[in-house]
């Protein structure tokens, strides 16, 4: 134990001022730097983004004069700065990080990929000059294992590729896609334009979105028809917020629609703005998507010059928090704070963004609305797998399969029927031993229930749920015991740490794992109290996989 001494209680000299001091031409240069930013709290996030791009940390000088800027507390700069893993908090006599970074993903499906060995080689290999962090899944679970230098995403790295593209541009590489002009030239916005002009009134785009069953697509499964006329019932104003924030480890669906077609999305948010009366919309993307980014800044800009009668339109970066794909931490993050989840009932939009009445969409789900209202919604209940299930769904599927990537087939089609003919089977020499239906927090099973339809209400009834459509395959290669414990590891790091239950049982679960507890009262005990009592979906569901773990591989979990 160190010695106390008088030194360590030496008395702040009472003639200078309290606090950390910011000179003034600090102040001016943050100033300088942010440009035509405004000085609003809600923008304190994108702020704390422009000085991470330009000096790659941000410095206790910067957070200072952040706080002068924005006349905010310094306490309330560095709590936000240090809430998100992408912002590098570097405090006096702190050495800054590498000027490269390497981010490697260490999710599930990169894991089976051997994104540990990987790590372990990079860090052995790369000099001094390059940080290798090890990161949670970066929507890239198609291309295992996934890797970002700097701003530039790599597919399938190795080390030998990895080291290459450290000396090659590191801004992110653009992916073809569907330009405004291209999206215009195949009847693209003819469904807005029908709605502004009347064509399409509110009343029958509701009931047709009705009609559809159209469902959130990011993980709760709430029917758009019904949000649609929930919130058109509140008074104004009213705003929206399209989710972009898909963090769920195994989902990269809504990554794929836009580096592919982004205006469907754009349309159909314009469209349910219109709908419902929404004053403003704010899309809330991942920061680990760059080359979306670029593409949505250059189609944004394209749109609003094409002399169409639009909704306001501004896009929000996150910052590495897995927590904000939950949408009242979402809200949270937008108006520039912590994404700490609020207290709510199931449906929040009363209270909402500023405080106002606002729509929550996923980036899938607004897809869709173009082609509903243009086809009508037999033409998306047709889609179905059987008279049972209807609408078409997009399905993230990673892991041991001969193709990975995103799969358009129709809701309820039974997991088998999705590896077989959408996926072309098994990988090569790999046999199908279990399955994780939507994501770390949606369970996972053995490979005798992939006959079950991939639909809302199925796997409620096993304790899991389909949440965003990330299905992970696993094969004889692969321990379930390693992957519930990954899935764990993850949420222990993701955790926003607001409550108890989920802070202090997420580590918990993960010694118990790590220590090859065996005592399922335990587990049991621990799992009932972080369901229970947890804040939010994060918790809650946290220990799904390992509920799973005991009832469906016991021999797994006493090994």
């Amino acid at each position: 134990m160190d010695q106390i001494t008088p030194e360590k209680f030496k008395r702040r000299d009472p003639s200078l001022p309290k606090g950390r001091q910011i000179s003034d031409d600090e102040v001016e240069r943050i100033t300088e730097l942010l440009g035509d930013l405004l000085p609003r709290k809600d923008l304190l996030i994108e702020a704390l983004h422009i000085v991470q791009d330009t000096y790659g940390h941000v410095s206790a000088t910067s957070m200072a004069a952040l706080a002068e800027f924005f006349r905010l507390s310094q306490v309330e700069v560095y709590e936000v700065a240090s809430f998100y893993h992408h912002f590098d908090v570097v405090k006096e006599n702190q050495t800054p990080p590498a000027p490269l970074t390497i981010r490697v993903c260490d999710g599930l499906s990169c894991e089976m990929a051997g994104a540990k060995s990987l790590i372990e080689s990079l860090q052995q290999t790369m000099g001094e000059d390059i940080r290798i962090q090890p990161v949670p899944c970066l929507g890239r679970c198609d291309f295992a294992p996934a890797a970002q230098v700097g701003k530039r995403s790599v597919h399938k790295a190795t080390v030998e590729i990895l080291s290459h593209a450290a000396t090659q541009p590191v801004a992110p590489l653009v992916p073809d896609y569907e330009t405004y002009a291209d999206y215009r030239s195949n009847g693209g916005y003819e469904v807005l334009q029908q709605v502004l002009d009347g064509t399409i009134s509110p009343d029958a785009a509701t009931a047709t979105m009705s009609d559809a069953n159209l469902r959130g697509l990011g993980g709760a499964g709430f029917p758009a028809g019904r949000k649609w006329g929930f919130v058109r019932g509140y008074p104004g104003p009213r705003l929206m917020t399209i989710n972009g924030d898909e963090g769920e480890p195994g989902t990269f669906k809504d990554r794929w629609w836009l580096e592919s077609k982004p205006h469907r999305m754009l349309e159909g948010a314009q469209i349910a703005a219109r709908v419902v009366g929404c004053e403003r919309i704010y899309i809330y993307m991942r920061d680990e998507y760059p080359a979306v980014h670029e593409i949505l800044s250059r189609e944004l800009a394209a749109l609003e010059a094409s002399g169409l009668a639009l909704v306001p339109m501004e896009v929000r970066r996150g910052a590495g928090a897995y927590i904000c794909g939950e949408e009242s931490a979402m809200i949270e993050s937008i108006e520039g704070k912590r994404g700490l989840p609020r207290h709510k009932p199931p449906f929040i939009a009363q209270k909402g963004l500023f405080g106002l009445p606002t729509l929550n969409h996923n980036i899938e789900t607004v897809s869709w609305i173009p082609d509903i209202l243009r086809n009508g919604p037999d033409w998306f209940k047709a889609k179905g797998w059987n008279e049972a299930h209807s609408g078409l769904r997009s399905f993230s599927v990673s892991g041991r399969v001969a193709r990975p990537g995103v799969k358009i087939a129709p809701a309820g089609i039974p997991l088998i029927r999705l590896i077989e003919d959408h996926c072309g089977g098994m990988t090569p020499g790999h046999e199908f031993k279990a399955f994780l239906p939507g994501g770390a927090s949606g369970g996972i099973f053995p490979a005798h229930m992939a006959d079950r339809a991939m639909d809302f209400g199925t796997w409620e009834k096993e304790g899991g749920f389909l949440g965003s459509h990330a299905v992970v395959i696993l094969s004889q290669e692969d321990s379930v015991r390693d992957a519930v414990l990954n899935t764990m590891r993850f949420f222990k790091h993701e955790s926003c740490g607001q409550c108890t239950p989920c802070r202090s049982g997420t580590d918990k679960m993960v010694r118990m794992l790590e220590a090859h507890e065996q005592d399922e009262r335990l587990f049991n005990d621990l799992l009932m109290v972080m369901g229970d009592s947890s804040i939010c979906g994060l918790g809650q569901a946290a220990g799904n996989c390992v509920k799973h773990l005991m009832k469906h591989f016991p021999e797994e979990f006493t090994s």
